[in-house]
């Protein structure tokens, strides 16, 4: 008897380990979230395990009656991770789907380039494409409730591109591709401003906001350098140091506590880590499957760094250019680069579709 009661609680003790075991292991595996990859030159978003860095889904746009040049380009996701939003610039369309994938509503808009979600507000800004010949000078403002565009607010200057909204204000801010102009504006009040800075045009990729809402850091396609502008005051950026970088930062990510500024840097094939409190250069990370960067995320939990690289320069004989469109055009599968954010080091590379671009998680 003593022998089959040790035996029952042994057994007991091991189920309820077990259990503990299996919760612990999928509350983990679900921490991060999703992350949302556009195949540009595929017509597909990838979904990947934030955790376990693997595929779990491949949505296929041609199945929801879109072209094979439908072209997604970014997108964003949902706090709570119950929906993602994907712009589409060879369709003049921008997606609504929910976490099952599910297409749930849609908002025509001419070629969307860069999204960004209005943190307190149920809105959704989007930007214009840097693929289009003449896109509109304006920026939308959609509902992200029922997809419906609330306004096309008009713009001083030509090819509008960097977006971001301020997270605690009602402010947004967007620059331009042909010209060293920045517009910030208070979307409640209608207030505006237009900041013109001197030199050759820096052509500004995008844009990311500090966690304290202070600092406001821009990434520049024509001169490699990363902008930061002091935001305390939101209508009027002023801009306080120029870092110099590897050629083409693209996609900037602010790290959750502040500390840290990451993006990929298209030409140079490589990562830049900014340490974001003296704002000087931690480390350049080179290696397996960077191949002209784009797209830049952070897991949930910081932990993790994802980038998108559109190897496109690598789908070409003979090691042709990205803009030779000649018949020598081999296409390849682009990759998503994860990183280790305490080692700075590559731990993973994961193959997506052709030309990965914008990339998003919760």
């Amino acid at each position: 008897m003593r022998d089959s009661s040790f035996n029952f609680v042994a057994s007991f003790v091991g189920c309820i380990l077990l259990f503990i075991s299996i919760s612990i292991s999928a509350q983990a595996q679900s921490t991060n979230g999703k992350v949302y990859v556009c195949n540009q030159n595929s017509a597909s978003v990838t979904v990947i395990n934030g955790s376990t860095f693997e595929i779990e889904h491949t949505v296929d746009l041609t199945q929801f009656g879109f072209s094979e040049n439908a072209k997604p380009h970014h997108t964003v996701v949902e706090p709570d991770g119950s929906h993602w939003y994907v712009s589409l610039i060879g369709e003049n369309t921008v997606l609504k789907f929910n976490a099952n994938n599910e297409l749930v509503a849609r908002a025509s808009l001419e070629v969307p380039g860069l999204l960004a979600l209005h943190p307190k507000e149920n809105v959704l800004f989007v930007g214009r494409s840097m693929s289009a010949v003449n896109p509109p000078q304006s920026f939308a403002v959609l509902n992200r409730a029922n997809m419906e565009v609330m306004d096309e607010i008009d713009l001083f200057f030509t090819r509008p591109h960097a977006i971001a909204s301020l997270p605690t204000q009602q402010h947004i801010f967007v620059a331009s591709l042909s010209s060293n102009q920045i517009l910030t504006t208070n979307i409640e009040s209608g207030e505006s401003e237009l900041i013109t800075m001197d030199g050759m045009n820096h052509m500004f990729v995008n844009f990311a906001v500090s966690p304290d809402n202070q600092t406001l850091v821009g990434t520049t396609q024509m001169t490699g350098k990363l902008l930061v502008f002091d935001i305390a005051d939101p209508l009027s950026p002023t801009l306080t140091k120029t870092l110099d970088v590897d050629a083409q930062p693209w996609h900037p990510v602010y790290s959750d506590d502040g500390k840290r500024i990451y993006f990929g840097n298209k030409e140079g094939n490589s990562i830049t880590v900014v340490d974001a409190e003296t704002m000087t250069v931690k480390k350049v990370i080179t290696g397996e499957g960077l191949a002209q960067p784009h797209g830049a995320v952070l897991s949930a939990d910081n932990k993790f760094l994802f980038v998108s690289n559109n190897h496109m320069k690598m789908n070409m004989m003979g090691g042709g250019n990205h803009s030779d469109h000649s018949n020598h055009a081999m296409p390849k599968n682009g990759t998503v680069t994860v990183v280790d954010t305490e080692k700075l080091e590559i731990v993973k590379v994961i193959e997506v579709g052709i030309n990965p671009t914008g990339i998003g998680t919760k």
